[in-house]
């Protein structure tokens, strides 16, 4: 794994400005206006974290409910690869398990067996399929997913899929499409590292403690969790979004003044910072006023159908960039 961020795969060949990510987004672009997809940026943030989460307590899955560190892991994929294609290219349903699939074997998740995990995501995404052939551990999944999804969105969403395989096959066109870019940098650790900075500057310069220190620590990740429904991780290196989520955190709580002297002593490019600061609550405006149920049946009304199945690559040795 890259250590150093600057000269990993994901600074190199994954952080684009912002006009070079919508230009990337052309084909979509004809569909949706950008507010639109900003929305879905949300919604599939959201699917995702959905399908890893709360589709793992249902009878068929229980315990089986994946770390957040996989989840980022997967939203990442799922951004970078309609970077490259279109949802007129793939099934954004499938893309998306395939995602997470792809997501648990990079992190090492191994509390999941492959065929509880298949279980859990194609399902997720094949819910309204009544011809195909039923388990009753595939009932008991696929009930909960039909009262819950539905009850979330307000429409069935399915693939152009009828085999757990094809998980297999998307994988290799997923990979191909991220050019083998696996290893991806979160901005968690450089935020748990920068709150430990200010707390320890803070009881240097003041000789107090900082108050509810762990509440903070709580509140900053939040934010960190949800800058994955917005962009800035295509524009921003982790430190910069970790910096920007712990500024926005301590807003939200009212204490974004007692960041300031220290912020002064931060060695990073303030201008960026400012930017990153401004989408995050720019999401966060755009997901107050989103109502999923009722605005993700028009923007899934708009989807295009996918065309003909990218073809899986051809068989060829490669090697995973760090």
């Amino acid at each position: 794994m890259a250590l150093d961020f600057w000269k990993s795969s994901h600074a190199q060949q994954w952080i684009f400005d912002k006009t070079e990510i919508w230009k990337q987004r052309a084909e979509d672009m004809k569909t949706y206006c950008e507010e639109e997809y900003s929305r879905l940026n949300i919604f599939w943030a959201n699917f995702i974290t959905a399908v890893a989460t709360e589709c793992a307590h249902s009878q068929a899955n229980v315990g089986c409910k994946l770390r957040q560190q996989v989840i980022a892991t997967a939203i990442v994929y799922f951004k970078r690869f309609y970077l490259r294609q279109s949802f007129r290219d793939m099934c954004p349903f499938l893309v998306a398990s395939t995602a997470l699939f792809l997501a648990c074997k990079v992190e090492e998740h191994t509390t999941l067996s492959v065929s509880s995990f298949l279980k859990n995501t194609a399902l997720v995404s094949r819910i309204t399929m009544p011809h195909s052939n039923h388990t009753p551990d595939r009932i008991n999944n696929l009930n909960y997913i039909k009262e819950f999804l539905p009850k979330r969105w307000g429409v069935a969403f399915e693939t152009n899929s009828a085999k757990n395989g094809v998980l297999y096959d998307s994988e290799f066109i997923l990979v191909e499409i991220l050019d083998c870019c696996l290893v991806v940098h979160h901005a968690m650790r450089p935020m748990f590292e920068l709150l430990e900075d200010w707390k320890q500057h803070t009881l240097t310069s003041t000789n107090t403690p900082v108050k509810d220190f762990d509440q903070i620590e709580i509140q900053c990740q939040k934010v960190v969790n949800d800058t994955l429904r917005c962009d800035v991780g295509l524009m921003f290196a982790p430190h910069c979004i970790g910096l920007a989520s712990i500024s926005v955190g301590m807003e939200l709580m009212g204490r974004g003044e007692e960041l300031e002297d220290w912020l002064v002593e931060v060695d990073t490019d303030m201008d960026k910072l400012a930017d990153c600061i401004n989408q995050i609550y720019t999401m966060y405006q755009l997901w107050r006023s989103f109502d999923e149920k009722e605005e993700v049946k028009k923007l899934m009304a708009k989807l295009p159908k996918p065309n003909t199945p990218i073809p899986p690559p051809q068989q060829q040795q490669s090697s995973y960039h760090m």
